[in-house]
């Protein structure tokens, strides 16, 4: 299904806003903060992110720096937005659903919790766009498999 006009321009205007004005900036440090860095070796995009994980494995808090593309970023600010304050099951299934929706394998479980990430669903036509869209997203599994790991 072709994109409307109005769908095409308000997915534009949310990826810039997201590169240009990145929620969550910056850097976590103290207990409980597992920080990871990513990198796509095939454009340039780097990601680091600090994940604070609550004693339920869910975020407490998370923040990123980086530079990339405008999807790498965006797609880093919307998912911070997104998953401050969830708990370890809601994450997973954000994860999951994410993941559904730029690949376009598997179904996503819940759509309404995507939010407006879900207009980064264009991206599953670039495969090469679906590796910006998913950085930091990789980066935060990697998070959840040393918190893991360190539990």
């Amino acid at each position: 299904m072709a994109l409307s006009d109005d769908l095409r321009d308000l997915y534009q205007q949310v990826i810039l806003d997201h590169s240009r004005s990145p929620r969550n900036h910056g850097q976590l440090h103290g207990e409980g903060c597992v920080h990871v860095h990513g990198d796509n070796p095939t454009c340039g995009d780097e990601i680091d992110v600090w994940v604070k994980f609550a004693a339920d494995g869910g975020v407490e808090d998370i923040k990123f720096e980086g530079q990339g593309c405008a999807i790498s970023q965006a797609s880093a600010s919307m998912m911070t937005v997104k998953m401050k304050g969830t708990d370890a099951e809601k994450l997973k299934g954000l994860i999951q659903d994410f993941r559904a929706t730029v690949t376009g394998e598997g179904t996503v479980k819940d759509e309404d919790t995507l939010g407006e990430l879900a207009l980064l669903e264009g991206v599953q036509k670039f495969p090469q766009r679906v590796k910006c869209a998913t950085l930091a997203w990789r980066a935060v599994e990697q998070a959840m498999q040393q918190k893991g790991e360190g539990s």
